[in-house]
């Protein structure tokens, strides 16, 4: 192990690199941990610690950058939850681990505490059926962009999709002429989820029959599965973004009246209520959705302590 006398934050682009490269993490999943690591880089700048090298932080440092995010708040005068101040800081541990990797002294990374998490701020938020019924009525589908934002709400719902994957698709990994001509029964896909790894994803028979009528539309050869139809024409590629997604659901969401800030993830979360309530088990909901870990899966624990509420209702003897 060695000192290294190139400040922490000059470390910060060869790190990048390395998850890209050696982790094998997706450009999306890196440039995530670009953006949380912005915070800590500019709360550095702050504080006069631009210059400081790896071996002098300190778990002092960690302790007031953890104030500083603790108490941080927006121009509403709301804080960070605290489940996005752990995504803060779990991007400060795998930098140290990539600086341990490089044999490069460093605070050891099992020094970064995360916020206790409470009940509360496990808790996520979901649509029920219902509400999912009166957002996907929203859009105009008599015109072209309202047929694909319907599309893209039916997808998001019947696929438990990230916002990020389903930016990634494209028309040739579909049977264009099957879904055209109506000649479907169901559909599976393999994508590339999260951190590279690899799921398949069911498509509702309901979600291709609209799928069908936004293809039917679809003159063009562009490449995107759902493309920006106000983009300038010189542009090859049209690609959706993942932001013009977020702001559809949100713009249905407001027009559906609904009590709920939903996002992309929110449908995804809905997928998933859905599927428990619907009798699958967690293991499964697990696969579907991509989750590495079981306890990853356990935030639906609204719906599986639900249902053991009524199967104690139902079968115990002393009720």
């Amino acid at each position: 192990m060695k000192k290294s006398n190139i400040p922490l934050i000059k470390h910060i682009p060869n790190f990048l690199d390395y998850c890209e490269v050696e982790k094998g993490l997706s450009p999306v999943s890196t440039r995530n941990y670009h953006n949380f690591l912005k915070m800590f880089i500019n709360w550095l700048k702050d504080h006069d610690l631009v210059d400081i090298k790896p071996h002098e932080l300190t778990t002092d440092h960690i302790w007031d950058y953890r104030l500083y995010l603790s108490r941080k708040q927006d121009d509403k005068g709301k804080r960070i939850k605290k489940t996005t101040q752990s995504y803060y800081l779990r991007a400060i541990r795998i930098l140290l681990n990539y600086l341990a990797d490089k044999d490069i002294i460093s605070l050891p990374s099992d020094k970064i505490k995360l916020p206790k998490l409470t009940d509360k701020d496990k808790s996520i938020k979901f649509l029920n059926f219902e509400q999912i019924e009166k957002m996907l009525n929203m859009p105009n589908t008599s015109k072209p962009d309202g047929l694909r934002d319907r599309t893209i709400l039916e997808v998001l719902f019947s696929t438990g999709i990230r916002v990020s994957e389903l930016t990634s698709l494209n028309v040739k990994q579909f049977n264009r002429n099957n879904l055209i001509t109506n000649k479907f029964t169901d559909q599976e896909l393999v994508i590339n989820g999260k951190g590279g790894k690899t799921r398949t994803i069911y498509f509702s028979n309901r979600s291709l029959k609209w799928l069908s009528k936004y293809l039917k539309t679809r003159n063009d050869m562009l490449t995107p599965l759902f493309i920006n139809y106000s983009r300038n024409n010189n542009d090859d590629d049209h690609r959706l973004s993942s932001r013009s997604i977020e702001n559809l659901v949100k713009k249905y969401t407001v027009m559906a009246g609904l009590p709920v800030d939903a996002t992309p993830h929110t449908l995804r979360h809905s997928y998933a209520t859905d599927l428990l309530d619907q009798g699958a088990d967690l293991r499964s909901v697990q696969e579907l959705l991509g989750h590495s870990n079981i306890a990853t899966t356990q935030i639906y624990t609204h719906v599986t302590n639900k249902k053991l509420k009524d199967i104690h209702k139902k079968f115990h003897s002393g009720q």
